[in-house]
């Protein structure tokens, strides 16, 4: 999700061509649909105006006004997330729902754990339901309404900020019907807090075949959220989840006394170069000879160092030695790019 609020001024000049760099980026990331904030007409027109800008399908996240909702609509927007529940009555609702339908775009149904209905929220606080049944429950009455009308063009998601009501609630849902999900555990926290949360809820559900779309909710950059989301999704592949994305797998050690090599260093440098590669590859970044070719022998292509000496292994098996001089990283890099365009 877009972080800062989109102005005008965010797609003129040098500003402009910054919005459209780091979509970009994120495109090559992996993001897929990238979602935005709409609190008024005036922030609908501006992503109307981006869409046209970016091949990056675009979501207006919308709230409280249908009218809103509707101007979206006169865009190429390839997604609306709304809540049926606080945009005014079934008319506007069905408004909605009727410009969408001529106009071939889909609705996610965001039913959140911190807003949920006042009957539903009182039970919850009485423990006559649990929050997991609640956001179930929230969810099938929003879909009544769609389902009623005849929509069916709709993803459905249910938010919440712990692991456990996560899991329970995309489980019992997926018991009660087939739509599509979307899946994620919303204010995760910080880069670590928010990684382990979400680690620990989406890769049970991707395993079980549950969550047709994820995204991982961070208080840190789209990127970090971005990549995050990529290893959450190799890391199910391993438990069989088909659905799962490949691409780079890139391992690296933490750095330690015996360090020879930057590994921090050169993952900044190159992280967002390898993320962008589409080959099922597994790339090692290792400081010390310790942790090198030996323990990261399975890599497709490594990189390590030892005093003056960097080393570059493919499979175990040393291909390169570069000598460097002043801690000068360049003729490492030139060398390890010509040797991943080998791979």
């Amino acid at each position: 999700m877009w972080k800062d609020r989109l102005l005008p001024a965010d797609l003129k000049e040098q500003a402009g061509q910054e919005t459209i760099r780091r979509i970009e980026v994120l495109s090559t990331l992996g993001c897929g649909l990238l979602r935005f904030a709409v609190p008024d007409v005036e922030a609908a027109e501006t992503l109307g105006a981006l869409a046209s800008m970016v091949s990056m399908p675009l979501c207006a996240d919308i709230h409280f006004d249908y009218r809103i909702a509707l101007r979206c609509l006169d865009f190429s927007i390839a997604k609306l997330r709304i809540n049926p529940g606080n945009i005014g009555g079934q008319d506007r609702v069905e408004q909605v729902l009727s410009k969408a339908a001529d106009r071939g775009v889909p609705i996610r149904i965001g039913v959140n754990a911190g807003s949920l209905p006042g009957v539903l929220r009182a039970g919850v606080e009485a423990g006559t339901i649990t929050r997991a049944q609640a956001l179930v429950q929230g969810a099938l009455e929003e879909l009544k309404i769609f389902q009623a009308w005849g929509f069916t063009n709709v993803v459905v998601s249910m938010k919440a900020s712990t692991v456990a009501d996560t899991i329970r609630a995309n489980r019992l849902f997926r018991e009660r019907s087939g739509i599509p999900l979307h899946i994620g555990v919303t204010e995760a926290g910080p880069l670590i807090a928010g990684t382990v949360r979400n680690t620990a809820a989406l890769v049970p559900l991707l395993s079980e075949g549950i969550g047709d779309t994820i995204r991982v909710s961070l208080s840190d950059t789209m990127e970090n959220e971005v990549i995050a989301g990529r290893e959450i999704l190799n890391a199910a592949a391993e438990f069989g989840c088909t659905r799962a994305r490949r691409g780079v797998q890139l391992i690296s050690c933490p750095r330690c006394g015996r360090n020879g090599f930057d590994t921090h260093g050169f993952i900044d440098r190159w992280k967002e170069r390898l993320y962008a590669l589409e080959k099922p590859l597994t790339i090692a970044v290792m400081g010390c000879a310790v942790n090198g070719p030996g323990e990261a022998r399975h890599a497709d292509l490594g990189i390590t160092g030892a005093g003056n000496s960097i080393l570059i292994f493919r499979n175990g098996k040393i291909t390169r030695t570069i000598r460097i001089s002043d801690g000068n990283m360049g003729e490492a890099d030139r060398a390890f790019k010509e040797e991943l365009a080998k791979v």
